[in-house]
């Protein structure tokens, strides 16, 4: 059997979900007439809509890997991107220090969250959306004084390119890759999908369950810190509502489950997950080609969502029968 035919049989779900994606993209482009969407600065602003999500998505997805589940990303993007702006206050010099401080406190964040879920024995759900009503007071209260904005130079990377591609969309895709061969090529990719699949058996192999767990949702924080920061950049300034408003907790989940990846944990793919991402950011842009009401977006968005989820326990039965 050939490479070409095994490579695609394994990411089927993806290819089949960016191809339809982009089938209907370039259909509405051409039968509304807007025929700049595809030109190469119309498909890199499409890309580009995936950045924010697609970050947060490729942490949700190690998460759900390990059978866990993480309610609290949007309300750390939103406090991420308030640190950024507080700890820049427009100098050009404290970008350094600010990135390093803010994704250390994304990843704390998470480290946190997989505690109360690994150690302490608190549900998933419970502990995640606990500790986002915590963030989401923290930031009530404070933002009256965590003033600040983010320095113009540190803008380029929601407004600079590299021979036409934006910064971000390649900062996207090298954590995508990152996260892809951590997942198929390194111990900790192994033991994750052992722990999701089976959390039991994984403890009697001698994998330490509560440090994989933690560690998934250290890699979640640390991407929600990634997405806040890359907001920040895109607006000029944190603002505390812009990951609640954005609803980047539940469409990261959506969008991981779009992919393909189970929510009981221990199968999926990078692969998938983006592939998800691109469905979201296609229909927000065939949305606004359409001049369709935005809130319109989320039924569609729901609706995929239930019948992905419906395909994938019909596909998983069948197989098992």
């Amino acid at each position: 059997m050939s490479a070409q035919p095994h490579f695609a049989r394994r990411h089927l779900i993806p290819i089949t979900l960016v191809a339809i994606s982009a089938c209907v993209y370039v259909g509405t482009a051409i039968a509304t007439g807007q025929h700049a969407q595809l030109t190469l600065a119309g498909v890199m602003g499409l890309v580009q809509r995936m950045v924010a999500l697609g970050l947060v998505a490729l942490g949700q997805n190690f998460v759900i890997l390990a059978g866990s589940i993480d309610l609290s990303v949007a309300n750390l993007i939103s406090v991420s991107a308030v640190l950024a702006s507080y700890f820049m206050q427009g100098d050009t010099g404290a970008i350094g220090y600010a990135v390093v401080g803010v994704l250390g406190v994304a990843a704390a964040v998470g480290v946190v969250n997989g505690l109360l879920v690994a150690r302490l024995g608190v549900s998933p759900l419970i502990a995640t959306l606990g500790v986002g009503l915590v963030l989401q007071g923290v930031l009530t209260v404070a933002f009256t004084s965590l003033q600040g904005q983010v320095p113009k130079a540190y803008q380029a990377l929601a407004y600079g390119s590299v021979a036409g591609v934006p910064i971000a969309v390649l900062v996207l895709a090298a954590v995508a890759v990152a996260a892809a061969l951590a997942l198929t090529r390194t111990v900790a990719g192994a033991h994750l999908f052992a722990v999701g699949g089976n959390a039991d058996s994984a403890r009697l192999a001698g994998i330490r369950t509560s440090r994989v767990t933690i560690g998934a949702h250290a890699v979640a924080g640390l991407m929600s810190g990634l997405a806040g920061l890359y907001l920040a950049s895109w607006l000029g300034a944190g603002t505390p509502w812009v990951g609640r408003d954005g609803g980047y907790d539940l469409d990261s989940i959506a969008a991981v489950v779009i992919g393909g990846t189970l929510l009981a944990g221990g199968r999926g793919s990078i692969a998938g997950t983006m592939a998800g991402v691109f469905v979201f950011a296609t229909i927000d842009a065939v949305f606004n080609m359409l001049q369709i009401d935005a809130f319109l977006s989320q039924v569609l968005r729901g609706l995929i969502v239930v019948m992905a989820v419906g395909v994938y326990t019909f596909r998983n039965k069948g197989h098992v029968a």
